[in-house]
């Protein structure tokens, strides 16, 4: 069996290459900057662009014009940097932009711990922007995770336009480990999907006379619209604020009502394709560990310890976080008496699966499970021990 030794900065940056990455623009920020330093050096090799903006909210500004120019576009940084990139993680959502967003976590809040480990971004991440309109975050727990995830997370931009964070980690991004090449998983990633030519002769009536496509048409509410470039052969106007199907500004309430409600539904009403975990139960185990990112690592470790002693366990390891993915949650909890959730931050992701547990337990008729959680906040990993004695 093959082997490499490598970090998770050089496998995603790999895996963007592999997924068709074509643009990438960060600016330096510690634990992420790896990332930046892999693109720069390895993407024009391939024929991409990636360069160093002046600053953060450059980046992100360059990767969402990048995405309208035809580039599949990623970028990088860490927790100050996701937090100027919060408008325009808004613009995205707005837009319809597809791309990916790696969030590298360092303990905060401020400055915090710029060479520590931490998953303080977790709500963040998803109640950041205004409007509350969901985005896909996923969480690789592993290297060879963190490749096989950046390639869904170029796929589900692609499938949802909308912008897809891999919420990682310093210790994940910067420590060397072992990756046996079996491991990394190469899923396929789709292509764009654009608007059709002109065809000769046909006239939408809804089309204004300069117009060949409407590009902010969806019908159904739900459906992704398929995407026009800049320089195309369709007119193509691109607003962060409430607009029509051709793209222009408006206050009319049922066209801004369904625009809002378009950008809601097209992933909460298919919510169940972005659902990605590791889910383990042995027969009669009514206690659940759960964890995502680096502390999966020691839950792993813990949990091979405590089967080798007998004990029957249930584990699952979340690769999705946001949205929630309520199925593979709810089959994880039925019938269990205690679950403990294991989590760099005060209890971040806690609350979500306590209003889940506590919402079926409800429609059940029985008592919720007793909820318990590991949490580290001084910048030491959670060990195998932690899970052992709980």
């Amino acid at each position: 069996m093959s082997r490499e030794y490598i970090d998770g900065a050089t496998a995603i940056a790999r895996a963007a290459i592999d997924a068709g990455c074509t643009f990438f623009a960060g600016y330096p920020i510690t634990p992420a900057t790896p990332i930046l330093l892999h693109m720069v050096r390895e993407l024009p090799k391939v024929g991409g662009i990636a360069l160093e903006a002046e600053d953060e909210i450059a980046a992100i500004s360059m990767c969402i014009g990048a995405t309208f120019s035809g580039a599949r576009a990623m970028t990088a940084t860490s927790g100050p940097g996701i937090s100027l990139y919060s408008e325009n993680i808004g613009l995205a959502i707005m837009t319809e932009a597809p791309l990916v967003i790696v969030d590298v976590q360092r303990m905060g809040p401020a400055t915090g711990g710029a060479t520590t480990g931490a998953q303080g971004d977790i709500q963040f991440l998803r109640w950041g922007t205004s409007g509350g309109y969901p985005l896909i975050v996923l969480s690789p727990s592993s290297v060879a995770e963190a490749y096989t995830l950046t390639l869904r997370a170029f796929d589900l931009a692609e499938r949802f336009r909308v912008p897809v964070i891999l919420a990682t980690d310093k210790e994940l991004v910067a420590s060397m480990t072992t990756v046996d090449l079996d491991a990394y998983q190469r899923v396929p990633v789709r292509e764009r999907t654009l608007a059709p030519p002109p065809a000769p002769g046909y006239r939408d009536p809804r089309w204004r006379p300069e117009e060949t496509f409407l590009p902010w048409d969806f019908d159904p509410v739900d459906r992704v619209p398929p995407m026009a470039h800049y320089g195309g052969p369709h007119i193509l106007r691109v607003t962060g604020s409430s607009h029509d199907e051709h793209g222009f500004l408006t206050k009319d309430p049922a066209k801004v009502g369904r625009l809002n409600e378009h950008l809601w539904r097209k992933i909460m009403d298919h919510r169940e394709e972005t659902e990605l975990g590791v889910y383990q139960a042995d027969e009669g185990a009514d206690v659940l560990w759960i964890a995502y990112g680096t502390p999966a690592r020691a839950m792993r470790e813990a949990a091979a310890r405590a089967r080798a002693q007998g004990i029957p366990l249930r584990t699952l390891i979340l690769h999705t976080l946001w949205p929630v993915p309520e199925n593979l949650l709810t089959q994880a909890l039925r019938g269990v008496r205690r679950v403990v959730i294991a989590e760099l931050n005060l209890g971040q992701y806690t609350r979500e699966v306590e209003r889940l547990a506590y919402r079926e337990a409800a429609k059940a008729g029985t008592p919720p499970p007793e909820i318990v959680g590991i949490h580290r906040v001084d910048g030491e990993p959670i060990t195998p021990e932690q899970f052992l004695d709980e």
